[in-house]
C-alpha cells in the first residue's frame, strides 16, 4: 500500500454536488408544488404508496451516508482500503445514499422534471466516482483493483 498525500475525491466534486443540490431542490419544490408542470404521474401512484417508497428510500439513503461517512469523518479516518461496513458491498454508499434521497423525493411528487435532472445527477456522480477510482488504483494498486473485482460500483454483486 503506498501512502499519498493527494486527495482522492475530484477537485470539483464538494462544489457540483452543492450546486446540483440547490439546482434540485428549486425545480423539485416550484415543480411539485407550485406549477406542477411535469406531476402528472402521479394520479396513478397512491399518496400512501408514494410516502412508504419515500420512507423506505430516505431510511436507506440515510443508513448509507452514515455507514459510508467513515471514510471522510476526520476523526480516525481509516488508512487503506475500507472493505468492512456497508464498503464490503458497495464502493460509493455516500454517493447512492445521496441519490437514494433524490429519488425519494421524485418518487413522493413524480415530478417528472426532477427525476430528468436526476438522471444528469447520477452521470455526474458517476463521474466523478470513476476519476476518484483511478486515484485510490493510483494510491493503493492491486489491493484496490482486487476490491474493484469484488464489490459493485452502485449495486452490491451477486
Amino acid at each position: 500500500m503506498k501512502e499519498s498525500k493527494v486527495s482522492s475525491e475530484h477537485p470539483l466534486g464538494d462544489v457540483g454536488q452543492l450546486f446540483l443540490f440547490v439546482v434540485f431542490v428549486i425545480i423539485w419544490v416550484v415543480d411539485s408544488f407550485f406549477l406542477r408542470k411535469s406531476t402528472f404521474l402521479s394520479v396513478f401512484v397512491p399518496m400512501p404508496i408514494r410516502i412508504i417508497v419515500l420512507t423506505v428510500l430516505v431510511c436507506l439513503a440515510g443508513y448509507l451516508i452514515k455507514s459510508g461517512h467513515v471514510v471522510v469523518s476526520h476523526k480516525g479516518k481509516p488508512k487503506g482500503v475500507v472493505k468492512t461496513g456497508v464498503f464490503q458491498y458497495i464502493r460509493h454508499p455516500l454517493y447512492l445514499g445521496t441519490m437514494l434521497f433524490y429519488l425519494g423525493l421524485v418518487v413522493s411528487t413524480m415530478s417528472v422534471f426532477s427525476f430528468a435532472l436526476l438522471i444528469f445527477i447520477f452521470a455526474f456522480y458517476n463521474y466523478i466516482a470513476g476519476y476518484e477510482e483511478k486515484l485510490l488504483e493510483e494510491m493503493y494498486g492491486d489491493e484496490y483493483k482486487t476490491y474493484k473485482v469484488k464489490t459493485g460500483k452502485w449495486l452490491p454483486r451477486v
